[in-house]
């Protein structure tokens, strides 16, 4: 199943492949703005650009014996370029082309996701639409509160997506910067115009003031919005989840032709999908905390945080992916059903309608509490029974009766009295 959703752009992004080439990208970049301010000889810069290539397997040969992963990247580089290999990374330390080149994987990673959440926000915007005016019975603490509509509870969904998409722009230029300000960043070996110069070739803008490392808190906010992410993913396939009940069934995920749902009731069709989703956001929230501990780090670095973030920023992204992907296949293709709504909404004689019946008792003069305690007892008597009509208590009731009259009464029990004002909000959303 999950191969159908495998997302192979943002994987690539996140191999050893493409991490070493950004950096050597990287260190290409630097080399050319210091040929440009007259550091490195142009014949130089030519030898490095036409043979500056690198080999994995010969880079792990050398890591198994230096234990250092730049090092090793960097001696092999050197291997093939020979002579001119002097002038590479030349006032650098490792950090200035770790971090930049993550944060240009990241701002890679992002666009992937940016994508991702539109595609997310096309699909609840068509089926939003397509509801609007599909009544149902909204709910509070999971108990039947007052009529909406489908489209309703989709424009919810949709307003939140675009948070996510302003979020995810605001944690993109967070950690869109890079830094090359050597070892601890306060460039004794390069000049500050070689960062800027460099760092603008590449998309990026500088750290202001960076020790050997950019700072963590600008990783954990990015970490942190794609948990949230998830968080509201979890929340609307929880939704999906509930309604997917069988003593509910408004609407039901896709099930495919040939699925099958249990290998022992041939009955069973589960929300596996929207289960799965929020299985995978609890991971999400799990990377963001530890993302939160690598900010604390000493002095002007230590390494704690590396082997964290080798982790959870390429599986965070890659799982977000993977999310966004799989819920916008669920919402596609989910199926709604009016009729089950309807009789949701019916159930024990309308009791939901129990507010305007109060407040039509309280036109007519009675207080609050009055009103409020005399339509109480009709719909906890219609709730209590079985077979439960709040309207016909309304109907029996002598109290009522003497303040309202039937079609006062059958007047209080219209689903469009409550949805009267929807073209408003929806119109503030684009529904």
């Amino acid at each position: 199943m999950i191969d159908r959703y495998t997302r192979p752009v943002m994987g690539n992004i996140w191999t050893d492949q493409n991490k070493f080439q950004t950096m050597l990208d990287i260190e290409i970049a630097v080399c050319e703005v210091q040929c440009e301010l007259g550091v490195i000889p142009s014949d130089a810069l030519a030898d490095i650009k036409s043979k500056a290539r690198f080999d994995l397997n010969r880079i792990l040969e050398i890591e198994a014996d230096v234990k250092h992963d730049i090092i090793a990247f960097l001696t092999n580089v050197n291997e093939n370029i020979g002579e001119s290999s002097r002038f590479v990374h030349l006032g650098l330390t490792s950090s200035d082309v770790i971090d930049t080149g993550l944060a240009l994987q990241l701002k890679q990673a992002s666009a992937v996701l940016q994508k991702d959440l539109q595609e997310l926000h096309d699909s609840i915007l068509a089926k939003a639409r397509e509801h609007k005016y599909t009544a149902q019975i909204g709910r509070s603490h999971g108990i039947h509160a007052e009529p909406m509509t489908f489209g309703f509870k989709l424009a919810v969904w949709l307003e939140e997506v675009r948070r996510h998409q302003k979020r995810l722009v605001d944690a993109t230029e967070s950690i869109s910067v890079g830094k090359i300000s050597g070892a601890v960043g306060t460039f004794s070996n390069i000049s500050p115009q070689v960062e800027e110069m460099t760092l603008k070739r590449l998309g990026l803008i500088p750290e202001p003031v960076a020790t050997q490392i950019v700072q963590r808190d600008r990783h954990a906010q990015f970490i942190w919005t794609l948990a949230v992410i998830g968080s509201s993913l979890d929340k609307f396939a929880t939704e999906i989840r509930h309604l997917q009940k069988t003593d509910v069934l408004e609407v039901e995920e896709p099930f495919d032709v040939k699925q099958k749902g249990s290998s022992a009731m041939p009955h069973k069709r589960n929300p596996v999908g929207s289960e799965n989703i929020s299985g995978l956001a609890r991971i999400l929230r799990g990377n963001s905390l530890a993302a939160l501990e690598n900010i604390p780090l000493w002095h002007e670095r230590d390494i704690s945080h590396s082997s964290v973030e080798r982790v959870i920023i390429p599986d965070s992204t890659i799982l977000l992916d993977y999310m966004l992907a799989r819920f916008t296949k669920i919402v596609s293709g989910l199926v709604v059903y009016p009729a089950n709504m309807k009789r949701n909404m019916d159930r024990y004689g309308g009791v939901i309608y129990s507010q305007a019946v109060m407040l039509k008792l309280i036109d007519k003069g009675l207080t609050r509490e009055a009103a409020y305690k005399l339509v109480q007892s009709n719909a906890m008597k219609a709730w209590n029974t079985e077979t439960g009509n709040f309207k016909q208590n309304l109907l029996d009731d002598k109290e009522v009766n003497d303040h309202l009259n039937k079609q006062e009464i059958e007047n209080c029990f219209k689903a469009e009295n409550y949805l009267q004002n929807l073209d408003k909000v929806f119109s503030r959303v684009g529904v």
